[in-house]
């Protein structure tokens, strides 16, 4: 066989392993987004006097330029800002503790530990606000009664739903950052870690000198993860809508774009809405994954 023929099977060879992949990429991203983009260029109008059912009409960039003179889309960014800042040190912070303490052995029943703590992120996230509504709920939570005993008036469908959801979040995705953290840290080489004792390093100067620079690209992937779960936050707000003052039907991007579609059946602005989100999203992980990259 020719060194020709050689080169040409491996490239179709290539092309067929690939193929699945850029065919689904194609169907689940570029397709959607194409779709979406197509949307956000039209508004529905309607005809006449307004009996004669509505029209779709080409209407360019006015369905961004409404979006962004939106207060409410606005003030969804300034919710999520907070429920970042509360957030991502919160669980990510955690998230390393816990690895960390795995890691070091000092903890018993180690596998149980860690099966435990990964559970709360199998529970679907609609099913994960529920259960945490109940416990938030005044008159059948018992950890609302609890603090009521002890003196404290915490409202936590109110003033505090911020935090009660940044609470909600923390359980669901503490323990799935967790496996990544701790995956990586029994990547690192032991020689290393015993290197750094016999130089006289401490458990705690090896936790912070030796491993946490040794899994900095998994914690970047996770940060730049988390980032882009926090700027999508809808599910566990949407749970807690209904019964929270301190929660409305637009409090983050997300819940807006799905109030422009179902609430106002305004499909062109709710299109707009979730672009705009995505391309922050998107400058937002090239500005990390920039981070990242920096030796």
């Amino acid at each position: 066989m020719s060194p020709t023929t050689r080169s040409s099977g491996a490239r179709w060879a290539v092309l067929l392993l690939t193929a699945p992949f850029f065919v689904l990429f194609t169907a689940v991203v570029l397709a959607p987004l194409g779709y979406a983009l197509w949307l956000s260029l039209f508004k529905e109008q309607s005809s006449g006097l307004g009996f004669g059912g509505t029209e779709s009409v080409f209407n360019g960039l006015g369905n961004y330029l409404v979006t962004l003179a939106d207060p409410a889309f606005l003030d969804g960014f300034t919710v999520v800002a907070l429920y970042a800042v509360l957030y991502i040190p919160l669980m990510l912070g955690g998230a390393l503790a816990l690895a960390l303490l795995l890691d070091s052995g000092a903890a018993l029943l180690r596998r149980f530990f860690q099966l435990a703590l990964f559970m709360p992120h199998v529970v679907p996230g609609v099913i994960a606000g529920l259960i945490w509504l109940y416990l938030y709920l005044p008159g059948i939570s018992p950890i609302v009664a609890a603090l009521r005993d002890g003196g404290i008036a915490w409202d936590f469908l109110g003033d505090h739903a911020l935090s009660s959801v940044v609470n909600v979040a923390v359980w669901e995705w503490i323990g799935y950052n967790m496996i990544i953290f701790f995956a990586a840290l029994q990547a690192v080489p032991r020689e290393v870690l015993e290197a750094a004792t016999i130089d006289g390093a401490g458990p705690v100067r090896v936790a912070l000198r030796v491993k946490l620079p040794l899994i900095r690209g998994a914690f970047i992937t996770a940060l730049l993860f988390t980032i882009i779960g926090s700027l999508q936050l809808f599910n566990e707000p949407m749970v807690m809508d209904g019964v929270s003052d301190g929660i409305v039907s637009t409090w983050t991007p997300n819940m807006y774009a799905y109030a422009e579609a179902f609430g106002k059946n305004d499909v062109g602005q709710a299109a707009a809405a979730s672009l705009l989100l995505a391309a922050l999203a998107a400058v937002l992980s090239y500005f990390v994954t920039k981070w990242g990259n920096k030796k």
